[in-house]
């Protein structure tokens, strides 16, 4: 063990000096002559506190992962601890696989050194361009979720996964401890998490750093963890960080070896292991500077001494810094670079964690065996007629995606304890529920082996999900609308490493990430105010590009159109929005293909030639109701032409770049001149933005959710947002007046009586606490 130590300590010394060397200097890599002002970077950016202890953990992996010939990730929560991560992809060789000028020799340190955080060369945090990343970590949270995802069936995986003591304090992470008892040891791979305590933020201590090590173990003793604490600065830490991993990785082994045996499950669930690794914020780098103590310290944080460029006490540290390493002991260009003891610990190329099967898309995806989406469509040869709901045919066509991938088994259904509540539950007859704990006799549908995770947390599911569909598998997050606002910014994250990746030639494609948004909020009039939240949708169309795609179709036939084109999809997140309710059917398996092709549909059988007023939806609830109103228009005043469009997928309106949609000409749907009365799913000011953009905004009236609810009836959800179809009939009758193709008298008679069918609706609803058997029993009858 005394020769892998020393072994270890050359490996971290010539890590931490790559890693100091990328932050500061720009000239003069190797130290040949004394440091001046002109070899210091113009900017210093990037962070040093937590990249010591990345180092050291990183060259014990190599060291474990040698030993045994053992496949392994590495998810690196603190993305700012970049240039650590780097130096060690630069020192396994996996950079230069990437990076040709980033060679084991002196211009290829200089290389390194000069390109991070420069423009248009390395960025400062974990990014797509990084071989075997899966998590940018810029913002904290997300690491141990990831992880989790990603060794999902992946059974001879570990995945190391080091949480920083300022991630720790977040939300998710601790949640995300958790999700040990949903991954069944027996089929998948196991996450072994590394809490590295460094004790500091930007500016204070952590939480967790001022724990006792007695409340760390109880706590993750308490989450159902092994827990290992390896503390120190010393040589000593060398050794018990080889024996901890050591300890833990036969530990793994042997869980998976009994639950794979069919051993019975301990009280409590598998205790895995986890380690507690204390080491000084900014370790092995400067001590104190200006009379402040940085090692050991929140100002090792970021950059330490910032005025390096221009002040000669600050350059005077760096340079006794970086010589403390000896670096001129690790490499040597002339005597074959760097020396034997670090070469020794570089794992063969396919074990080298940066070279991972896992994370580069592409060959590693198996893509789905689907279904037809005619397979589970309903008779709409009539439209109108009252069937089932859109729900129900997504679960019966996600039963049969479960089916016929039971071999592959590479497809998961994320939902915060709600597939029954959102009428998925058909999938339990071909799966369960996971759970990894004690089962009783009244639990239905939960089992070790099941691929429907469920878990009141949406972070974890979101990050469940991501680290999934990075490793190349498939995947639904079925949501209740309202609450997927919770998981906004981890969404945003997520566009921003599939852009990335996109401009990166060796990431190859991935399966999209795919949501269900149902239980939307205009049929959340029992739940209430709380539960009625569009938002989500018109975050994710801001983004520009062909990363988004958000679906509202209108009925059950059309769902599963969507369903099957957006499980085939690739390098997308898909939203598609559907109701649970019954509802009536208004497409055949065809129409149903033809609207999805452009994303937007005349629907002929409720529509006239050369209209004067269109009628446009996006949205099943509001598409009902728009044609509804146009029932009335027509029964009320059959002198008027109307057109009923339906829109599909909101990039038609001109949303994300133009070589990511179909291109239609938009008049050919809304006439050239027409107005056209618009009804919403989503909060009118996102499609009014895109129409403006288009110069569409002076003859369209946008009507949508503006934010009034309350526990209520289904139709007063329309009422109170002025999306009902007494609303858009009274705004039709008077703008076909202004038009003069209805008598003034004729409209404002109208309209007045469709008002106070608004009255009365009120009044009914008081008094019945249901809506007028006319508004419950309409059907669509042309």
């Amino acid at each position: 063990m005394t020769d892998s130590i020393e072994r270890i300590k050359k490996y971290v010394r010539a890590a931490n000096y790559l890693t100091a060397a990328q932050i500061y200097l720009q000239d003069n890599v190797l130290g040949a002559r004394p440091l001046v002002f002109t070899d210091i970077k113009p900017r210093l950016l990037g962070h040093w506190g937590t990249s010591p202890g990345i180092n050291f953990i990183y060259a014990n992996l190599n060291w474990l992962i040698k030993k045994h010939g053992q496949e392994m990730l590495f998810v690196l929560g603190p993305g700012h601890g970049f240039p650590a991560l780097q130096a060690n992809l630069f020192l396994e060789g996996t950079l230069e696989k990437f990076y040709p000028e980033a060679k084991l020799t002196e211009a290829g340190i200089a290389y390194i050194a000069k390109n991070f955080s420069w423009p248009y060369g390395f960025p400062s945090h974990s990014n797509p361009g990084t071989p075997g990343v899966i998590l940018e970590g810029g913002e904290l949270g997300y690491s141990l979720s990831t992880a989790s995802g990603a060794v999902l069936d992946n059974p001879d995986l570990i995945a190391v996964c080091l949480v920083g003591d300022g991630e720790a304090e977040t939300g998710p992470t601790a949640t995300a401890w958790h999700l040990h008892k949903f991954i069944d040891p027996a089929a998948n791979g196991v996450v072994l998490p590394i809490l590295h305590l460094n004790g500091y933020k930007i500016s204070g201590p952590t939480v967790f750093g001022r724990m006792t090590n007695a409340d760390l173990k109880a706590l993750f003793t308490g989450y159902g963890y092994e827990p290992h604490i390896v503390e120190g600065e010393d040589d000593s830490v060398y050794g018990t960080m080889m024996e901890t991993l050591e300890k833990c990785r036969g530990s793994i082994r042997a869980i998976q070896k009994s639950a794979r045996a069919g051993g019975k499950l301990p009280p409590g669930g598998w205790r895995l292991p986890m380690i507690v690794l204390k080491t000084p914020k900014g370790w092995t780098g400067i001590k104190e500077l200006h009379g402040q103590k940085i090692e050991g310290n929140c100002l090792a944080h970021q950059v330490v001494a910032t005025n390096a460029k221009t002040d000669r006490e600050e350059l005077s540290a760096v340079s006794d810094w970086l010589k403390s390493y000896k670096f001129e002991e690790l490499f040597n260009e002339e005597g074959g670079g760097f020396c034997a003891d670090i070469k020794s610990l570089v794992p063969p190329p396919e074990f080298r964690m940066g070279m991972s099967k896992h994370t580069f898309g592409g060959k590693a995806v198996t893509p789905l065996e689907l279904p037809s989406a005619e397979q589970f469509s309903e008779d709409a040869a009539v439209p109108g007629t009252i069937g089932s709901s859109s729900m129900r045919r997504a679960g019966l066509f996600l039963e049969e995606v479960f089916k016929l991938n039971g071999k592959n088994k590479n497809f998961r259904l994320m939902s915060p304890d709600e597939a029954y509540s959102n009428k998925l539950d058909a999938v339990f007859s071909q799966t369960s529920r996971a759970f990894v704990l004690e089962k009783m006799p009244w639990d239905r549908d939960l089992a070790p082996d099941g691929r429907v995770m469920e878990m009141l947390s949406e972070h974890s599911l979101q990050g469940l999900l991501q680290g999934y569909v990075l490793t190349g598998r498939h995947g639904v997050f079925a949501s209740y609308e309202a609450f997927i606002q919770i998981v906004g910014s981890m969404a945003d994250q997520y566009l921003k490493f599939l852009k990335g990746a996109s401009e990166v030639s060796w990431r190859g494609a991935i399966p999209s990430l795919n949501y269900i948004l149902t239980s939307s909020g205009w049929r959340q009039e029992h739940n209430g105010f709380s539960h009625q939240n569009p938002g989500f949708i018109g975050s994710l169309l801001q983004k520009p590009g062909c990363f988004v795609k958000v679906y509202f179709p209108p009925d059950g036939n059309s769902t599963l159109t969507v369903l099957k084109h957006t499980l085939e999809s690739r390098n997308r997140i898909n939203v598609i929005v559907a109701g649970k309710t019954l509802e009536p059917r208004w497409l055949t398996p065809a129409l149903a293909d033809k609207e999805f092709a452009t994303g937007i549909m005349t629907w002929e059988f409720a529509s006239d030639k050369n209209p004067d007023i269109v009628f446009a939806a996006a949205g099943d609830y509001l598409t009902k109701e728009a044609l509804a109103a146009l029932d009335i228009v027509k029964r009320e005043a059959p002198e008027i032409k109307a057109r009923f469009v339906n829109v599909m997928e909101l990039s038609v309106l001109g949303f994300g770049n133009d070589e990511c949609r179909v291109p239609v000409n938009l008049n050919d749907y809304f006439t050239e001149s027409r107005p056209v009365i618009f009804n919403f799913h989503g909060y009118p000011q996102v499609v009014k933005q895109a129409l403006f953009e288009k110069g569409y905004d002076e003859r369209f009236s946008v009507h949508g959710y503006i934010e009034n609810g309350s526990t209520t009836t289904p139709f007063d959800m329309q009422v109170r947002n002025e999306t009902s179809r007494w609303h858009l009939a009274v705004e039709a009758f008077g703008l076909m007046a202004k038009n003069g193709v209805l008598g003034a008298t004729k409209a404002e008679v109208l309209a007045v009586k469709y008002r106070a069918k608004l009255a009365e609706h009120t009044k009914y609803i008081r008094e019945f606490g249901a809506d007028m058997p006319e508004v419950e029993n309409w059907q669509w009858k042309k």
